[in-house]
């Protein structure tokens, strides 16, 4: 009789579990279109605490512009940014405020330069695109204070920028999506001018932490790492409510709110959550258009290299939604 080590028997469980999880992802991944599927579907890389995070901010590479868009690093006040324009935008000109993701805890304005490019391109408008600070070391409400920050610089100094301040527009993907959402809602409470907000899966409410049984969440961005990313940014103490703000789905009151669009797959983390801000949006009398796009999980637009032919027709209906929206009429 052979006896087996108690290293092999290890050893071997070890691989079992390895074999089982694999072959659980492919099901998952199997229920994703082919053009969408990549190889980090299958491994995926959560953001579990400091170690994971620091790994996670290295590993972003700055996009590539897109030719013939003018790229410029400047700054308002104390937000750095980067301003994207087509040489021939007529002036005066609508105006994107763009915010990049990442959780609230990582990615930077630069990784956007290729999406960012694209929407200048597409929409003649000039974009502008904020590197707001980052949880944890910054938690609520200093990326907010940023947004805040460069929508003022915006209005203060439209005619310089040659853009119409009534034809302001804030728009964001899943972290940059939720606080586009939230700097809307403190905007207009402040009776700052914004014409629409673009919200592309936006991440809207804190309490979104589990895999629901249709087995969303379990591609892209993880529960996991959005319970970290959530903790870092609130930093909530024992039965501690969200201040003002801080999470968009906390708002009780809607309306007056900007006409929005808000894109998500329906095999995101952020579905359910998504879905319901658009109803209540519209229920609240805010026009809104609620885009969900089949076998799309969080983040696929910018996962699989070259686009495809799917996010290239989500990237093209977020643009005419930037300039073709409802917007609020002037003064």
């Amino acid at each position: 009789m052979t006896i087996l080590s108690p290293a092999v028997v290890v050893t071997g469980v070890g691989a079992a579990l390895t074999l089982a999880y694999a072959a659980h992802r492919h099901r998952q991944v199997l229920r994703v279109p082919a053009e969408l599927r990549c190889a980090q579907l299958y491994w995926p890389r959560p953001i579990l605490g400091p170690l994971t995070l620091r790994l996670a901010r290295s590993r972003g590479r700055d996009s590539t512009p897109l030719p013939g868009i003018a790229v410029t690093r400047s700054s308002a006040d104390t937000v750095d940014f980067y301003a994207y324009e087509r040489s021939d935008r007529e002036r005066p000109s609508g105006v994107l405020l763009w915010l990049h993701g990442g959780g609230r805890i990582a990615g930077r304005a630069a990784l956007d330069h290729r999406q960012c490019s694209y929407l200048a391109a597409e929409t003649g408008y000039l974009v502008i695109s904020a590197d707001y600070r980052l949880a944890p070391e910054h938690p609520f409400p200093a990326a907010l204070d940023d947004v805040l920050t460069a929508l003022r610089w915006i209005h203060q100094n439209a005619a310089q920028l040659g853009v119409d301040r009534w034809q302001v527009v804030i728009g964001g993907a899943s972290a940059g999506g939720g606080l586009a959402a939230e700097a809307c809602q403190r905007a207009t409470d402040e009776g700052i001018p914004v014409a629409r907000q673009v919200l592309a899966y936006p991440m809207l409410d804190e309490e979104t932490a589990v895999v629901d049984a249709f087995g969303r969440g379990r591609l892209g961005w993880a529960p996991a790492s959005n319970r970290y990313a959530w903790r870092s940014y609130l930093h909530p103490g024992p039965g501690q409510e969200a201040p003002p703000y801080a999470v968009a789905s906390r708002r009780k009151h809607l309306g007056g709110l900007p006409p929005a669009w808000i894109g998500v797959g329906d095999l995101d983390l952020f579905f359910r959550e998504d879905v319901d801000y658009a109803r209540r949006l519209t229920a609240a009398g805010v026009h809104c258009e609620l885009d969900v796009v089949p076998g799309m999980y969080h983040g696929a637009d910018l996962a699989v290299d070259p686009q495809p032919a799917s996010m290239a027709a989500f990237w093209h209906r977020m643009a005419c939604a930037v300039t073709q929206g409802p917007g609020r009429a002037g003064p």
